[in-house]
């Protein structure tokens, strides 16, 4: 295969509209998103909660959904690389423009697996008993003060990485569907359409005016 035929294998005609993501890549995508909002409530409203006994269901339910969205990421990734069915790239999109996309889109992967490690191994070397969804775990290494402190780094600079990756990745989306009105929003969420313009009819008005 050529170069150009590789390059354009994964992308679609002008004009045509993509097929939408599999059921579960779409489940998985929604149900991340879900977690994810929830993990900054939790970080968030225990930041600004003074109840200690607020403050430590709040910080379970985190590490709770901290450890649900790494297994949720690693079956997710599992998915993607055998069974799911991606659509291909807009035809319009600039070679650059997939590359940015790509990178977005493993970073976010990262961040999700990164995250939760980092989180949970601030925990672990407090050397402290901790709740994990209904159960306590026993202290499982000796308190080491320095890795404690460098994870919890490690974690709020993730946080602020992830959440600035987010946003940029929901302001895309959004920016697609309401002012582009292209597919790109539509083949994750199948249920919102977007009413695009008819080029042909555009084309053939524009080629009468010039006529006239």
């Amino acid at each position: 295969m050529s170069a150009a035929k590789s390059a354009n294998a994964d992308r679609t005609p002008i004009g045509t509209r993509r097929p939408p993501f599999d059921a579960v890549t779409i489940g998985f995508h929604w149900a991340t998103v879900l977690i994810v909002l929830a993990m900054f409530a939790t970080a968030w409203l225990h930041s600004m909660s003074h109840d200690d006994a607020v403050k430590a269901i709040l910080l379970q339910t985190h590490r709770s959904l901290g450890v649900t969205i790494w297994v949720a990421t690693v079956l997710r990734l599992a998915w993607r690389l055998t069974n799911a069915k991606l659509p291909p790239f807009p035809s319009q999109m600039t070679n650059m423009h997939r590359t940015i996309v790509k990178g977005g889109e493993y970073c976010l992967y990262g961040l999700l697996l990164i995250q939760p490690a980092t989180g949970l191994a601030h925990t672990l070397f407090r050397g402290h008993q901790f709740a994990l969804f209904f159960w306590q775990i026993p202290p499982l290494v000796l308190t080491d003060a320095g890795l404690r402190d460098a994870f919890m780094l490690a974690h709020q600079l993730g946080a602020y990485a992830f959440g600035a990756l987010v946003i940029g990745h929901a302001g895309a989306a959004l920016f697609h569907h309401f002012v582009l009105r292209d597919d790109v929003l539509q083949c994750m969420a199948p249920v919102m359409t977007t009413e695009r313009p008819n080029r042909d009819y555009l084309s053939a008005g524009i080629i009468r005016s010039q006529h006239s």
